[in-house]
């Protein structure tokens, strides 16, 4: 089969998703259309050289609703035959559409293909496309759906973690996170966004809060409580799933789960052919790319047993893998991961993540592989694992291989 080859990755400063945030004038078009000029323009290849766009968002209404990835192209540099798919496996769209098209490459449909995706939440907010999942009860209730903060806080209870286990990972992410951009690690991949005027509006992670400390997050409130305890009462559906529970244990706040941003990211990805005719050099391959369907109302364990199935299906052990990026959507999604196969909290995250920087749903899964990426090249590590937990009950996986 042929090999799918990453020839570069690069991503968008994570704005504040809210209206005072830096990146809120622009448009999930525009940020789109940019990210892919900056890819275009970086590799200097032709407007016509990839066979297509796979782009990934989330909340697909409004401006980022229709075919959003065939509107990005319309708006770039890219030429108007190129079709461009938009897709959405909640958080992990972004690292879905790398998947797809790495094994679209493999397959031989086509010699190269721009991959990411883009979520602007202070544009287009959260949960606005009414979901099934969450709003129909003819399903929500046969699933016992609650929020995911809620199963956040279910994963606490049942694998034990404390508020201070939630709240020592999230002080590391913002102190790695800040290291990170004082030593320039960001610098490879993160491109400075302009207005129309041509003048920079954001060009590093608006989000962070390096001020950050076991004292600060002390004085927040757990934010799920309520919404568990007394309307709507979502502590007692889990519950009834999870009779073994006496209560939920809420551990995770603001200070302690993802943050609400804006962003996007793209992947340039292509096979031998590709590369050669354009001058490009791989930086890595994709070794392997996994997805898999978990219980929906804990809803975010997914990490772990997608983890499982790559490695099973691969022939690898976790031992083969010399780094990790798992999405800090919630800090116990993390403390679960690292329980769950005894990995050393210096291998995970080591650039900070989501709680630190944010989650900008739709693009996550494709900064987080071209993170991991950035990462092996500088502490010269072979082989990475990219992962992130997913609503309703997914997971999804990436390995990738430096060449």
């Amino acid at each position: 089969m042929t090999e799918a080859y990453i020839y570069d990755a690069i991503r968008t400063p994570r704005g504040k998703g809210r209206k005072d945030g830096a990146l809120h004038e622009v448009t999930a078009l525009r940020l789109s259309a940019q990210t892919m000029n900056a890819l275009k323009e970086r590799n200097n290849f032709d407007g016509h050289a990839v066979e297509d766009v796979i782009w990934g968002n989330v909340t697909q209404v409004m401006e980022q609703g229709g075919c959003l990835a065939r509107s990005a192209v319309l708006a770039s540099d890219l030429d108007q035959s190129i079709p461009g798919l938009a897709i959405n496996r909640f958080c992990a769209s972004g690292m879905e559409a790398v998947n797809l098209a790495a094994n679209q490459v493999k397959g031989g449909a086509g010699d190269a293909y721009i991959a990411g995706g883009v979520e602007m939440m202070g544009r287009v907010a959260m949960g606005s496309d009414g979901a099934a999942i969450a709003a129909d009860p003819s399903i929500a209730m046969d699933t016992y759906f609650v929020p995911q903060g809620i199963s956040a806080d279910i994963i606490a209870t049942e694998f034990g973690f404390t508020r201070d286990d939630a709240d020592q990972l999230a002080v590391a992410s913002q102190q790695r996170a800040k290291a990170a951009w004082d030593a320039e690690r960001f610098s490879k991949s993160v491109i400075s966004i302009k207005d129309i005027n041509g003048l920079t509006i954001l060009d590093h992670d608006e989000y962070m809060r390096p001020q950050t400390d076991m004292q600060s997050l002390g004085a927040l409130n757990p934010a799920f409580q309520a919404m568990g305890e007394v309307m709507p009462g979502f502590d007692k559906v889990a519950l009834m799933k999870y009779p073994h529970l006496e209560r939920i244990n809420h551990i995770h706040h603001a200070g302690n789960s993802s943050g609400i941003v804006d962003g996007a990211a793209a992947v340039l990805i292509g096979n031998k052919e590709f590369g050669e005719k354009w001058g490009l050099k791989p930086r890595a391959r994709i070794r392997a790319t996994a997805k898999i369907g978990t219980d929906p109302t804990i809803m975010l364990t997914g990490p772990v047993p997608v983890t499982e199935k790559i490695l099973k299906d691969h022939g690898m052990d976790i031992k083969d893998i010399d780094l990790f990026e798992v999405n800090e959507a919630f800090a116990s999604v993390v403390l679960r991961f690292m329980q769950a196969f005894d990995v050393d909290h210096d291998k995970v995250n080591v650039n900070g993540g989501a709680i630190a920087m944010g989650h900008p749903l739709g693009a996550t899964g494709a900064m987080i592989i071209g993170t991991l990426l950035d990462e092996m090249e500088r502490a010269d590590k072979e082989v990475g694992l990219a992962t992130l937990c997913i609503a309703s009950g997914m997971g999804a996986a990436t390995i990738i291989e430096r060449v």
